[in-house]
């Protein structure tokens, strides 16, 4: 028997189904926590920042102190008004940038301006030490990738720099006591995927020979060994319109990786097949709910398979866009071993995501949780699949 939370979300999300192709399941258990409904960030990231053992909440320049959610300023900061105003925060990550064994905040600001890290200052009180991540870089693009990019253990950022019209990467520091970051170019300059407003990026090996490629809309640069070179080969491929983080995983397990897109601005969740041909086919997977313009691949039922986790930015361009103040549905996807090779999933309707999906093991029962912060609020939701 469906719960009457079940019964209310499917009247709530009549209109948005119509068209949908797979079945629907209705919300399993998440437990809400809302630790604020002010708009702080549309980024947000989860670390332990003042090493008590407990993971903390990151939102922008503001962190929530574990286990009551304090909330707290790294810098002199305010709350924005949604339909006015962006934040001055996009996305985050957390990483120890200088290894002195304290967490540090990782923001990156309006597209096309600089990153920039915050640095923890120990439980010693006052402003956090904000440092510039390149004066020179602009960050374009709005889907970066917060990746290994050479596989040493440490997140490095994936970005397009609007400023030489580069795909680059940008390495956090490797010695104690650094502060700065070693940019890396992957392409020549002018090319796809740079621009200041683009979307879609990814990273993942696309043509099977063992080495992780760069994904944009507009197609795929082919990797090498050096991830330096400077000179990686584009492959033109069209790969949907204006899209969130793009994933790279065989969905339909036949050898051949395939790619995962959510409509950054528009209605529609597609996986691209790829072809024996080294083309692409598309495949409607959701007309749910629009304005997907993050996504993360995260294990939520604990089969060991990662699954692909979105949802709405609520009012993405301040009520501007059609569809922009529809509510805030926050979704994922569980891949299956036979066709349609997926199945849908709800998990709630007033929280929605930002620009990037934060998740993490909040209550230590070895599930997954999710952790979101948009123009709807900062919001936890504990994982009890």
């Amino acid at each position: 028997m469906r719960s009457k939370t079940g019964v209310l979300l499917a009247i709530i999300l009549l209109p948005f189904l119509s068209n949908c192709q797979t079945e629907i399941t209705y919300p399993e258990t998440f437990k809400k926590t809302i630790l604020t409904r002010e708009f702080l960030s549309e980024g947000v990231a989860v670390a332990d920042l003042n090493n008590d053992g407990l993971k903390d909440i990151v939102a922008g320049y503001y962190w929530f102190e574990a286990p009551n959610w304090t909330k707290h300023e790294m810098a002199p900061a305010r709350a924005f008004n949604p339909r006015q105003e962006y934040s001055k925060s996009f996305l985050n990550f957390t990483l120890d940038v200088n290894l002195d064994g304290w967490e540090d905040v990782v923001n990156i600001d309006y597209p096309g301006t600089p990153a920039y890290w915050f640095e923890n200052p120990k439980n010693e009180g006052g402003n956090w030490t904000k440092h510039i991540i390149g004066d020179s870089i602009g960050i374009g693009n709005e889907s970066p990738g917060f990746i290994d990019v050479d596989a040493d253990g440490r997140i490095d950022l994936l970005c397009g720099d609007v400023k030489t019209n580069q795909i680059i990467w940008l390495q956090a520091p490797t010695q104690t006591g650094q502060t700065a970051w070693t940019r890396h170019a992957l392409t020549e300059e002018k090319v796809y995927g740079t621009e200041r407003f683009s979307h879609g990026l990814g990273y993942g090996d696309i043509n099977g020979d063992g080495i992780k490629d760069v994904v944009i809309k507009d197609g795929w640069f082919e990797g090498k060994a050096d991830k330096s070179s400077g000179d990686w080969r584009f492959h033109l491929i069209d790969l949907g319109e204006d899209c969130s983080h793009m994933q790279v995983l065989d969905v339909n397990k036949d050898g051949r990786n395939d790619i995962v897109t959510a409509s950054a601005h528009k209605l529609g969740i597609w996986w691209f097949e790829q072809l024996e041909d080294g083309n692409f086919k598309k495949h409607l997977m959701s007309e749910s709910t629009s304005q997907t313009h993050s996504s993360i691949m995260v294990d939520l039922n604990g089969d060991d398979k990662k699954d692909f986790l979105t949802g709405k930015r609520y009012l993405a361009h301040n009520g501007n866009d059609p569809g922009d103040a529809d509510a805030p549905i926050l979704i994922w996807f569980e891949f299956t071993d036979q066709a349609p090779y997926y199945k849908e999933h709800f998990i709630d309707n007033d929280s929605g995501a930002g620009l990037n999906i934060a998740t993490a093991d909040m209550n230590n029962d070895f599930k997954t949780d999710i952790i979101i912060s948009n123009k709807n609020g900062v919001f936890l939701l504990e994982n009890d699949l």
